[in-house]
């Protein structure tokens, strides 16, 4: 292999990895447009399918050796795997989700086109597609998708309620691509019309930005979201429970709030287990102001378990059962072949859950519809406009000390905020350690805690009506896009 090729691998590594920090907590959303154009040129010297292929594996392998490496925090930290192991099933996840990307370069190569055109219009369209394959294959795990790096500041953000985030990957892959363009035809004819098209392309989404797609419904409502900062390595410890069941009353007992949120599983026990009067002195402190709270807890039924919320207070009780689960965190894929994984290497509580079901309707508490959605679960925008356009606001909670100090949870915040400008609605987070946050219509977080604090977070919020263009068609405008280009490309194939 020559020394040129295997620079050529070098650069898309770094390229992959100069892209997170276009990303949550750096937010440098400009990195992941240029690390993509030199992917695509890259790509565009390649000379065979599989080097292109390799060249994407690359890529990916930096994105993610560097994006999601507190999964090894997960791993070694608190699942206690030996750090070799850890070490080697990081990267493992990495590479997993890295052949993706080298698909797309095998496949985007595959089309014999001009390379000004594949550039163009095949390799931007191959890139939203991957992405948007890589958030349902093996359960899915769209995390680090470069739409997601767009939020809340770039001018492309103004485009997410329309085409969603895997539209705004394509935004991202087109805009690489004209700066690719520009850089190889310098200012030639059309060197300037691609220049022309990035700068309108951008100032689009500038004025889209200022389109208000939904409406306040009814007064401001004053929420409380908890977060009682349990330590993860103590969190299912039975000598801790007196402590944590305490904190959270504690918290909540301190709101005024007509509607208080716990964090996903505040309450480390089975709901049956948890004491009755415990619950009474809960239900009774939010009547007083004629609300509801929300409580993170698992819940048995039938002899299947169930990461849950469920509410108290005025309204009737109700709850929400996690749908999307995490797979070897809550439940065993292939449990004859993997069983073993959970219940002797990993010391994962609760990692054998069941689905609650994709169309659970939204909570009536506090006066509001709210949509909850638990942990990873606000990734996947299409399962989230399920509960649209019913809902008038959107709840996640969540337990991110599995990661540590690591970026993870700022990434997390990302991804709910995403989700409120997907949707017109505002987000409210409540965690365990953070990022506990009330995030707008604009996907603009507008207050937020301190990581790894305990607090109480209280806001003024407003419930919102009617729909965004991407609730009413979710991915579909980005699939139809893609293939237009394709098509474009194909019929251009003999000039």
């Amino acid at each position: 292999m020559s020394r040129l090729i295997l620079n050529s691998y070098l650069y898309a590594f770094l390229a992959g990895a100069v892209a997170v920090f276009g990303f949550a907590p750096f937010g440098i959303f400009p990195l992941p447009i240029l690390s993509l154009a030199v992917l695509f040129w890259l790509w565009s010297k390649a000379e065979r399918p599989s080097q292109a292929a390799w060249l994407g594996f690359a890529f990916g392998m930096g994105l993610f050796c560097v994006g999601v490496s507190w999964i090894y925090v997960a791993l070694h930290d608190y699942g206690y795997m030996h750090p070799i192991l850890a070490t080697l099933a990081t990267m493992l996840f990495a590479a997993v989700n890295s052949s993706i990307p080298a698909l797309a370069g095998y496949v985007q190569a595959r089309f014999k086109v001009a390379v000004t055109l594949r550039i163009l219009w095949v390799m931007p369209a191959i890139w939203a597609l991957a992405e948007w394959v890589r958030g349902f294959l093996f359960t899915g795990f769209p995390w680090l998708s470069v739409g997601y790096s767009q939020v809340p500041n770039s001018p492309l953000a103004g485009y997410a309620p329309i085409v969603g985030v895997f539209g705004l990957s394509l935004l991202v892959a087109v805009s690489a691509a004209l700066l690719l363009v520009i850089w190889r035809v310098r200012w030639s004819k059309l060197g300037k019309v691609a220049l022309e098209c990035v700068v309108a392309l951008w100032m689009a989404g500038v004025t889209l930005s200022f389109i208000e797609w939904t409406k306040p419904q009814g007064e401001l409502l004053k929420v409380s979201l908890l977060q009682g900062n349990i330590a993860q390595d103590t969190k299912f410890d039975e000598d801790a429970l007196i402590g944590t069941l305490e904190t959270y009353r504690r918290l909540a007992e301190g709101s005024d709030a007509r509607l208080i949120v716990m964090p996903e599983t505040a309450i480390p026990l089975l709901r049956e287990y948890i004491p009755e009067g415990y619950q009474s002195m809960l239900r009774e402190h939010v009547m007083q102001s004629g609300g509801d709270i929300l409580i993170g807890a698992f819940e048995r039924e039938d002899g299947r378990y169930y990461n849950s919320v469920y509410s108290l207070g005025s309204s009737e009780s109700q709850h929400y059962r996690k749908d999307h689960l995490v797979p070897f965190g809550e439940f065993i894929p292939l449990r004859s072949a993997f069983g073993w994984l959970i219940n002797e290497v990993l010391q994962i509580p609760m990692g054998d859950q069941a689905r609650g079901g994709a169309n659970q309707a939204p909570l009536n508490v506090a006066g509001q519809k709210v949509a909850v959605n638990i942990c990873y679960e606000d990734a996947f925008g299409e399962e989230i406009i399920h509960a649209l356009p019913a809902a008038t606001l959107l709840v996640n909670v969540t337990n991110d000390a599995w990661y540590g100090d690591s970026f993870a949870a700022e990434q997390h915040n990302q991804l709910s905020q995403m989700r409120a400008l997907e949707t017109g609605r505002m987000m409210l987070r409540a965690t365990n350690t953070g990022v506990t946050s009330v995030i707008g219509v604009d996907g603009r977080v507008q207050a937020m805690l301190p990581q790894h604090e305990e607090g109480v977070l209280t806001a003024q919020v407003q419930g919102y009506v009617g729909s965004t263009p991407y609730v009413r068609w979710g991915n579909v405008a980005m699939l139809v896009l893609a293939a237009v280009m394709l098509g474009i490309a194909w019929k251009s194939r003999d000039r």
